[in-house]
């Protein structure tokens, strides 16, 4: 059975022996987490908890001369995306990185894209994202500030080459 948009969050993650193995320290770990919990709201369509993970200043499709910025723009623009009516977004983390200010810490993972218009002419499509996480001073809170993608989106020919692109580049450490 192919896991849809709405499947558990569970049912999306298989066992893989070629996952990504880093080694990441305690707090790159809690950036980890984090960015895992961010992906979830999406599974779930929890608009209000995918704001909870947005840095006030927040800037999306960062890099390109269409960014988004702010939080209220960012949540508008992926309204749609929240809500899986017409695409379904899936992502993991991969590989987090704490420099030397350590508050500040950068995230890259593999995503997945699945049209669900009838219509489609590519239904899968699979990339890397890559976000900065900046942690709130005031209430330790690690959050959003850029996302974007990483390399350009390239289609795939099903969901299970989608699932296998998902399970192979992200990270098997930092358990929940």
């Amino acid at each position: 059975m192919t896991p849809g948009p709405l499947a558990p969050a569970t049912a999306l993650v298989a066992v893989s022996p070629k996952r990504l193995q880093v080694a990441h320290s305690a707090a790159e770990c809690t950036v980890w987490r984090r960015e895992l919990a961010f992906a979830r709201t999406l599974e779930v369509h929890d608009a209000a908890a995918f704001a909870g993970f947005l840095h006030a200043g927040a800037v999306f499709d960062a890099g390109t001369p269409g960014a988004v910025r702010g939080r209220d723009a960012v949540v508008s623009r992926w309204s749609g995306l929240v809500a899986g009516k017409d695409v379904a977004l899936r992502w993991r983390p991969g590989v987090v990185n704490i420099g030397g200010d350590p508050d500040i810490a950068v995230s890259r993972g593999p995503f997945a894209l699945e049209d669900l218009r009838p219509a489609a002419r590519v239904r899968w499509r699979v990339g890397q994202f890559q976000s900065v996480w900046v942690r709130d001073r005031r209430d330790g809170v690690w959050r959003v500030l850029f996302d974007g993608s990483a390399e350009a989106p390239r289609p795939v020919d099903d969901a299970a080459a989608a699932q296998r692109h998902l399970d192979e580049n992200s990270a098997a450490d930092c358990p929940g």
